[in-house]
């Protein structure tokens, strides 16, 4: 094959055809096509794995890495406790106690879920709640409360005096009456989502203890901090598995949210894919209509020793300098969007409801990678078929006819 030949052919194609200006027209058509689709497909993946990230940071901290419950006969106490400290030093380990209760601050109400917690290893496993309660002294009947019920409650100044009523109940006489304790409110906690902002209550372990009648040493769960919880995870249940303990990761408690993310983000894909699609088909009316028109150029490089081979190939080049320069293009300005949506506040998200105000943007390397694999194959199959026309050309009747 004569590549210089061919070469020599698909620049002069490339050039402004002033004949026939409506070809050059639609192949710009199709290199900006190309172009748009990639960049959007980049950019949209982007925020939808960035969005994701986001969500799955908030609840990496609030619903915690790993929870260790007890299952059936299993006891959660401070022999426990100690062992996996013991065991796995790498761990950082919270135990807690769980309740719900009613606050009062006057005369309004708000229901929430009580965490009671060792305040010092909490702030180990938990950013939001460190950076709560820093350069704080936290007292026994101080209470940390979402930012949510401190608005419900019309909370304005610190040090309010708030009451609880827990759900469990004690024996009064013959009826039977919530117990009832006043907590002093120190400080609020906002983590960007308002399922925890408006339900989430924190007090010290002690506290609850005093008011429920627990004993010292049992608790209803420990919350773990692991940096590889998947694999944390199975090596807790193997050696936890004769003890009647259970072992949760955060990602199966929250499964169906990022089930319908990663189903929402395979839809957004498919869909943006046929803007890449639909450029194509500018390529593929491009090139026929090059074809047709230079009809008798075809015929006379054949007639003069060229092969069908070769007509094939410059049409081919022709199609996929079109398609692959406009991806290329795609690619520089998609990156270019992620760089400026991330450095400069161009869009702002409404913060009660991303729960942060800055769009967050995160690009994976398998989605670039079938970004680029996917609109490599539609533009190669839309240069394709143009180009196997063109080497099917019947010469003798175009010679004859034209």
């Amino acid at each position: 094959m004569n590549n210089q030949l061919v070469n020599f052919i698909v620049k002069k194609y490339l050039k402004w055809d002033k004949t026939n200006p409506y070809i050059s027209i639609s192949a710009v058509l199709a290199f900006i096509g190309v172009s748009v689709g990639v960049m959007v497909l980049l950019i949209s993946m982007a925020i939808m794995n960035g969005t994701a990230k986001e969500f799955a940071k908030k609840l990496f901290t609030m619903n915690y890495p790993l929870t260790v419950f007890p299952i059936v006969d299993g006891q959660v106490d401070k022999k426990l406790l100690k062992r996996l400290e013991k065991k796995y030093p790498k761990l950082k380990f919270s135990p807690y106690l769980k309740t719900q209760a009613i606050i009062q601050n006057g005369e309004k109400m708000s229901g929430g879920l009580v965490y009671a917690v060792d305040i010092k290893k909490e702030k180990k496993i938990n950013k939001i709640f460190a950076k709560t309660v820093k350069n704080t002294k936290v007292k026994k009947y101080d209470t940390i409360i979402g930012k949510g019920v401190e608005e419900s409650l019309r909370i304005f100044e610190p040090n309010t005096k708030v009451t609880f009523f827990f759900s469990s109940v004690s024996p009064t006489g013959l009826s039977q009456m919530p117990k009832v304790k006043r907590f002093r409110h120190i400080k609020s906690f906002k983590s960007g989502l308002n399922a925890y902002d408006n339900a989430y209550i924190y007090v010290t372990i002690d506290a609850l203890r005093a008011v429920l009648g627990r004993t010292d040493d049992s608790y209803d769960g420990i919350h773990i901090y692991s940096k590889t919880p998947f694999e944390d995870k199975v090596m807790l249940l193997e050696y936890l598995k004769n003890d009647g303990i259970g072992v949760v990761g955060w990602w199966q408690q929250n499964g169906n949210l990022f089930a319908a993310m990663q189903m929402e983000k395979k839809a957004l894909m498919v869909v943006l894919m046929l803007i890449v699609l639909i450029a194509s088909l500018n390529i593929i009316s491009s090139l026929l209509m090059t074809v047709m028109s230079r009809r008798k150029e075809i015929a006379l490089l054949i007639s003069q020793g060229a092969s069908k081979k070769e007509i094939k190939m410059i049409f081919l080049r022709l199609g996929t300098i079109i398609g692959f320069g406009g991806i290329a293009l795609g690619v520089a300005l998609g990156f270019l969007g992620i760089y400026v949506l991330e450095n400069y506040d161009i869009i702002k998200l409404p913060a009660d409801v991303y729960g942060t105000t800055k769009l967050p943007l995160k690009l994976a390397t398998t989605d670039l990678l079938i970004i680029l694999f996917g609109s490599s194959v539609v533009v190669y199959l839309s240069a394709l078929y143009p180009s196997v026309r063109a080497g099917n050309l019947d010469i003798i009747d175009i010679l004859k006819n034209e």
